[in-house]
């Protein structure tokens, strides 16, 4: 089931909206402050965001700023405030739509089902690979387009190689790839090698990657069998 962000440090509106999203058949996900809606933003991917501006720790604005920055996911910021300098420049930043308190929820679903539905139009236009190339998991992003990898906003420097294996793990959360399979998919059936390769290669990728925490993944290894991309507790 898909997800919806719900960030509003308010929970009598938090739980309302929430009521609402799973009527849409939505699963909804709460955040308290804008830490909080980055960090599960990241974990869990979702169609939409429903985005309080005047929040604690990083506001609607800044978190706002940092999806954009990564993804083209929607996002209807909500505030209290509705003069026209702050609509203008929440829609300048990436804003889908804005929402002004007091509100009515079936305003709010209507309103969020136009922005999926545009969303979807536009990635039937484009041939439906608007995010093909990027996989975002907790703190961890790849850009295959670019061959760019960043932990927690943090680049890594990493070989083409190490971005593909890293693509091909986070691709499938916890299944396991035997070392013959990684020296398939990523070397190629002809490749004149041993499964030794794999290890030294993974082992070299573990390093770099460790050079920013990422306590919500790691590469984990199945003994006698080969690796796979496990998802932690954090």
């Amino acid at each position: 089931m898909q997800c919806i962000l719900i960030a509003d440090d308010n929970t009598d509106i938090t739980d309302v909206l929430a009521a609402y999203v799973k009527k849409e058949g939505y699963e909804p996900v709460l955040a308290a402050d804008g830490e909080e809606a980055l960090r599960l933003f990241r974990q869990c991917n979702p169609a939409a965001v429903l985005l309080d501006v005047m929040m604690p720790k990083e506001d609607g604005y800044e978190v706002c700023r940092k999806i954009r920055a990564a993804s083209d996911t929607p996002v209807i910021l909500i505030t209290a405030r509705g003069e026209d300098f702050e609509r203008v420049m929440g829609l300048d930043i990436g804003a889908d739509d804005y929402i002004v308190k007091p509100f009515s929820p079936n305003e709010v679903m209507a309103r969020l089902r136009a922005v999926l539905r545009r969303m979807a139009r536009n990635d039937r236009d484009r041939g439906g690979e608007s995010n093909a190339n990027v996989i975002m998991i907790d703190n961890l992003m790849i850009n295959l387009e670019e061959y760019t990898l960043t932990i927690g906003g943090k680049p890594i420097a990493l070989t083409k190689k190490e971005i593909e294996t890293m693509w091909t793990l986070a691709g499938n959360p916890k299944k396991v790839f035997t070392r013959d399979n990684l020296l398939d998919s990523l070397w190629g059936y002809d490749y004149v090698g041993d499964t030794r390769t794999v290890d030294s290669h993974v082992k070299r990728l573990r390093a770099k990657l460790d050079k920013a925490e990422h306590p919500g993944w790691d590469i984990a290894t199945v003994w006698g069998v080969g690796y796979k991309f496990e998802l932690t507790e954090n």
